[in-house]
C-alpha cells in the first residue's frame, strides 16, 4: 500500500486468511488469529489461547455443526441428555422423588457424559498442550466442580444448555455461510458441447477453450464465452441483481451464470470452467468470510486476555473471602466461583461478531455488491470522501461519434486512418471510433503503435506517422492546431498526420440514470464527492455541474490522480475510490477502500478492488456504505448487550444471588439473542 494507514487496514485482509485446505496447511502456510466459528471448514490451529475455529477441528473431534451430519440426528446423545435431565427434574420437583445416592449420581453422570463428552475431550486435549484458558476447559471445570459439591442437576444443566447453545451457534454460522455461497454457486453441472458435428453432454470441467457450446432456452450458461449466434437474450439477475433482460449480439461477451431466455444459442468458450468470472467471484466471497474486521481482531485479542483474568477472579471469589468473612464456608464460595466461570464464557462475543459480518457480506451479495473481507465493511463506514472516475463510473462509457471535422482531408480517409490506430486500444472512445468506421476499419493496418498514458496513441498507417488523442498529445509533439479546440466541451479525438493537424472526431458519452440520485444520497450522508478524470476540464466540469459533484478535476494523468487523492488523505480524510480498478490501480491502492464498478467485465478489477459493484450502478456505492453501517451497528449492539448481561450476572453470582441455573440461562440466552440479532441482517431490505 502507498500509505501506512492503507497498509494497516488492507494487510489484515491478507494476514488473517485461514488455512482453507489441508494441502495448504501441509505446505507450511501459517495464519494467525483465526478465531472464527468455522466448524464446517475444518480449520486447525494449536497455538491460540481461545480459538473458536480451531476448537472445533477434525483432530479434536468437536464439530456440532458438521455439514455432513443430518440435522438433529447428529445430536441424539445431547437430546437424550436433555430428556434425562427433564425427567429427573420432573421427579424431584413434580413428584418430590429424589433417587438415593449413588443412583442419582450414576443417572446424572450418564446424562452429563452424553451432553459433554466432546467438550471434556477437547478440554483434555488442550490441557495436554498447556492451553487452559479456553471456554471448553472453563465449562469442564465449572461442571465438574458442581458435581464435586453435589449439585448434580445444575452441573448437567450447564453442560446441556451450553452444548445446545453451541449447536445453535454452529447452525447459524453454517447457514450464513451456505446462504452466501448459494448466492453465487449457480454453476451448472453439465453442458452441451458440439464435437465432430454432434452434440455431447459433459461436465463443464471437460470443456476446452474455443469449443462451441449450446445453451437451450431456460438453461444457465456454464462457461464464459462469446456469442456465436446472431443474437440472444439473457437474464443476468444472478450476476448483477438486475432483472432486466440483456440482449447480446454476435461476438459480444456472455458470462457463466446468465440464463438464456429465448432460443437455442451457441457460445464460443473463452475461458475454462475454473477461470470463469463467476468462479472467481464465488472464491472471493468465500474468502471474504475469513478476512477479519478490526472488531473481530479486537475481540480475538480480548478473549485471550479475558479468559485467564476470569479464571483468576473465580479463584479470588472462592479464596479471598476466607480472610474477610467471619463465617466463611468453602462450599458456598466455591459454588459462587463456579457461577462466575459459567457466566463469563465469551461465546456470545466470539460467535455473534463474525456471524454479524457474514450477514453483512451476504446482504451485500444479494444487492450485487461483493466485499472482499469483513474488514472492508468496517473501513467503508469511516469514509467521508468518495472519489470517482468519470468514464464507466458516473457515465455509461458507451461513446458514439457525433461529428467529424477535417482539415485538408476527406472524412472517410480521416475516419479510416483513426480507426486503424484506435483498433489497438481497449478504451471506450477508441471502440466508438472503430464502430463508427464499420467495415472500413479493417482496410488499413497500423504498425508500431505506442500508447502514451493520458495522451493517446502514436503509430504509423500506410507509411504515415499518425497521432490520435487529445490536444495534449499534439502539444507534446509540437503539432500546431486551431486554438478553439481547447474550448470545446465535448470529448474529441484530435488527429495529426505526418506532424500536421488533420482534423478531429467528436465523441459523446451519457450519464448513468441513477448517477444524480447517487450523488444526492452521498450528500445526505454527509459525504464529500470528488470526480477525477483524464478527460479535458471543460467536459469534466459540465458533468460535475449536472451531477452536483463538490469538486471535479480534469486533464489528469494517472500520477495526477494519485496526487489529488494523496492531498485529500493528508487532510485526514477517509477515502473511497470508485473506478475500473485497472487503469486506476495506483489510486485504488492508495484509497482506504477501493471500489470497482462492473467487476464482471474485468479480471483485474476483481483482483485489485476491495469492493466490487457488479451492476455498474453508482447508487450501489451508497448501498455499500449503508450495509457497512448496519453491520457495524448490529455488531456493537451484540457486544454491548453481551457485556452488560455478563457484568450484571457476574456481580449477582459473586454476591450469592445468582445460581448456576441463572448463569447458564443468561449465558446461553445472551448468545442466542446475539445470534438472532446478527442473522436478521441478511433479511433486511434496502
Amino acid at each position: 500500500m502507498s500509505t501506512e494507514q492503507s497498509n494497516t487496514e488492507k494487510a489484515d485482509s491478507q494476514d488473517t486468511h485461514p488455512v482453507q485446505k489441508a494441502e495448504t496447511r501441509e505446505a507450511g502456510h501459517e495464519h494467525s488469529d483465526h478465531d472464527e466459528h468455522e466448524h464446517a471448514d475444518k480449520t486447525h490451529r494449536d497455538d491460540d489461547g481461545h480459538d473458536h475455529a480451531a476448537d472445533h477441528d477434525e483432530d479434536d473431534g468437536h464439530d456440532h455443526g458438521n455439514a455432513g451430519a443430518s440435522g438433529w440426528k447428529a445430536h441424539i446423545p445431547l437430546l437424550s441428555s436433555l430428556l434425562i435431565l427433564a425427567g429427573m427434574l420432573t421427579l424431584e420437583f413434580g413428584f418430590k422423588i429424589i433417587p438415593v445416592f449413588p443412583v442419582n449420581l450414576i443417572i446424572y453422570a450418564a446424562a452429563y457424559l452424553l451432553a459433554g463428552y466432546t467438550v471434556l475431550d477437547l478440554a483434555f486435549r488442550k490441557a495436554k498442550r498447556f492451553d487452559f484458558f479456553n471456554e471448553f476447559f472453563l465449562m469442564s471445570v465449572a461442571t465438574i466442580g458442581a458435581f464435586s459439591i453435589g449439585s448434580y442437576s445444575e452441573g448437567v444443566a450447564v453442560m446441556v444448555f451450553y452444548s445446545i447453545g453451541e449447536w445453535f451457534q454452529d447452525s447459524a454460522v453454517n447457514k450464513a455461510k451456505r446462504s452466501i455461497k448459494a448466492l453465487l454457486d449457480i454453476r451448472p453441472d453439465e453442458v452441451t458441447v458440439l464435437r465432430n458435428g454432434t452434440a455431447q453432454v459433459i461436465h463443464p470441467n471437460d470443456i476446452k477453450i474455443d469449443e462451441i457450446i449450446q445453451v437451450k432456452a431456460g438453461e444457465k450458461v456454464a462457461l464464459d464465452g462469446e456469442l456465436n449466434s446472431d443474437a440472444a437474450t439473457f437474464n443476468t439477475a444472478a450476476l448483477t441483481g438486475e432483472s432486466k433482460p440483456d440482449t447480446k449480439r454476435k461476438g459480444e461477451q456472455v458470462l457463466a451464470g446468465m440464463i438464456n431466455l429465448d432460443k437455442v444459442s451457441e457460445i464460443k468458450v473463452t475461458s475454462l470452467f475454473k477461470d470463469s468470472k463467476l468462479s472467481k467471484i464465488l472464491e472471493m466471497v468465500q474468502d471474504a468470510t475469513a478476512r477479519k474486521s478490526q472488531t473481530q481482531l479486537f475481540i480475538s485479542r480480548f478473549a485471550k486476555i479475558y479468559t485467564p483474568i476470569v479464571f483468576a477472579l473465580a479463584i479470588a471469589v472462592c479464596l479471598l473471602p476466607y480472610f474477610f468473612v467471619a463465617d466463611y464456608v468453602f462450599q458456598t464460595w466455591f459454588y459462587r466461583a463456579l457461577v462466575f466461570l459459567v457466566i463469563s464464557c465469551p461465546c456470545a462475543l466470539v460467535v455473534s461478531i463474525p456471524l454479524g459480518y457474514f450477514g453483512g457480506i451476504g446482504l451485500a451479495s444479494k444487492n450485487g455488491i461483493l466485499f472482499k473481507g469483513s474488514n472492508f465493511l468496517d473501513v467503508i463506514t469511516k469514509v467521508n470522501v468518495v472519489v470517482m472516475d468519470k468514464t464507466g463510473t458516473l457515465t455509461k462509457g458507451v461513446f458514439k461519434v457525433q461529428d467529424v471535422v477535417v482539415a485538408d482531408f476527406s472524412k472517410e480517409e480521416l475516419v479510416a486512418i483513426t480507426a486503424a490506430i484506435e483498433a489497438n486500444s481497449t478504451h471506450p472512445i477508441a471502440k466508438a471510433v472503430v464502430d463508427y468506421a464499420g467495415e472500413g476499419a479493417g482496410k488499413l493496418k497500423a504498425a508500431e503503435v505506442v500508447e502514451i498514458s493520458g495522451h493517446g496513441l502514436k503509430g504509423s498507417v500506410d507509411g504515415k506517422n499518425i497521432l490520435a488523442g487529445n490536444t495534449k498529445l499534439l502539444k507534446k509533439f509540437n503539432v500546431a492546431y486551431p486554438a478553439p479546440l481547447d474550448e470545446l466541451v465535448d470529448t474529441i479525438v484530435v488527429v495529426a498526420v505526418n506532424e500536421k493537424y488533420a482534423g478531429y472526431i467528436t465523441i459523446a458519452d451519457e450519464i448513468k440514470e441513477d448517477a444524480v440520485q447517487a450523488i444526492a444520497d452521498m450528500h445526505k450522508l454527509g459525504i464529500e464527492t470528488v470526480m477525477l478524470s483524464g478527460d479535458k476540464q471543460a467536459v469534466v466540469t459540465k458533468v460535475a455541474e449536472t451531477l452536483h459533484i463538490d469538486q471535479a478535476y480534469g486533464d489528469l494523468l494517472p500520477e495526477g490522480k494519485v496526487e489529488k487523492v494523496q492531498a485529500l488523505k493528508d487532510q485526514g480524510k477517509h477515502i473511497a475510490f470508485v473506478g475500473d480498478g485497472v487503469n486506476d490501480a495506483p489510486v485504488v491502492a492508495l484509497a482506504d477502500a477501493g471500489i470497482a464498478m462492473g467487476g464482471l467485465g474485468s479480471d483485474a478489477t476483481i483482483e485489485t478492488a476491495d469492493v466490487v459493484i457488479q451492476n455498474d450502478q453508482p447508487s450501489r456505492i451508497v448501498t455499500a456504505i449503508r450495509i457497512g453501517k448496519i453491520t457495524r451497528q448490529i455488531v456493537w449492539q451484540n457486544i454491548a448487550v453481551a457485556m452488560l448481561v455478563k457484568l450484571v450476572v457476574l456481580g449477582l453470582g459473586a454476591g450469592g444471588v445468582a445460581t448456576l441455573w441463572e448463569a447458564v440461562i443468561a449465558d446461553v440466552g445472551v448468545a442466542l439473542l446475539a445470534i438472532l440479532n446478527a442473522v436478521r441482517i441478511q433479511r433486511m431490505k434496502l
